[in-house]
């Protein structure tokens, strides 16, 4: 499967809560990231329709829902997945942790519905530890993404971009392993680049100002010496 091109995706997602969060900006942020390299866009399903006027790379899906029965929120369920086949995208992100899913439904039938639907399209298994991924690379996942690595209970004291869980992965999984999660600077991406994945996918240091501006503002305050405020 070649949905997705090997290189850089950009996630151009603003994050609810977020000064950029509902005001349908992220189309630019996805022409500014293929402007300089990105291979493919990982956005959200209401923003999709103007990112595709934008951009001709693959977009890799998702839906993020909050329900109160479940931890699942990217595409939980089978109703996700026909919103995102509807939508032009060459991808869809599916959590594929052995977390309960909303609904009761299984990852097993969300899959498989995913398939009998629509068997063009790719599907990526968002993981976050090692049995999960190989979980996933058994159900037949295209991709496999380190995406929840860090955002689970079992997961939640890792330091990503977790290089030795990369590197685990990377041995069993070389062809389809997507690096997501935690790259701000070159020197890690460099870090992750030495295990030859398949794609990176970065985020909230290219597309996030407020989360920039907050990490630049933190180094003002707590370096020794810094400027001080008026």
């Amino acid at each position: 499967m070649n949905a997705l091109p090997r290189g850089l995706i950009v996630s151009c997602q603003a994050a609810e809560g977020e000064p950029l969060y509902g005001c349908d900006a992220m189309h630019w942020f996805a022409r500014c990231a293929v402007a300089g390299g990105a291979v493919g866009i990982r956005a959200l399903a209401d923003e999709i329709p103007s990112i595709r006027q934008e951009v001709s790379v693959p977009i890799l899906g998702l839906t993020k829902r909050h329900e109160k029965d479940s931890d699942v929120y990217i595409t939980p369920n089978r109703s996700d997945i026909d919103r995102l086949i509807a939508l032009p995208c060459e991808a869809i992100a599916i959590d594929a942790t052995a977390r309960r899913r909303p609904g009761g439904e299984t990852l097993e039938e969300v899959v498989a519905y995913a398939r009998r639907k629509a068997p063009h399209i790719a599907l990526v298994a968002d993981i976050d530890t090692r049995e999960n991924a190989v979980r996933a690379m058994h159900m037949g996942f295209d991709f496999i993404s380190t995406t929840l690595r860090g955002y689970t209970e079992e997961t939640k004291d890792a330091q990503c971009p977790d290089v030795a869980f990369i590197k685990q992965l990377s041995g069993i999984m070389h062809d389809k392993l997507i690096v997501e999660g935690g790259i701000w600077e070159s020197e890690q991406l460099e870090s992750v680049l030495c295990f030859d994945p398949y794609a990176v996918v970065i985020g909230s240091s290219i597309t996030r100002p407020t989360s920039i501006t907050a990490r630049f503002n933190e180094v003002m305050h707590t370096r020794k010496g810094a400027i001080r405020t008026a």
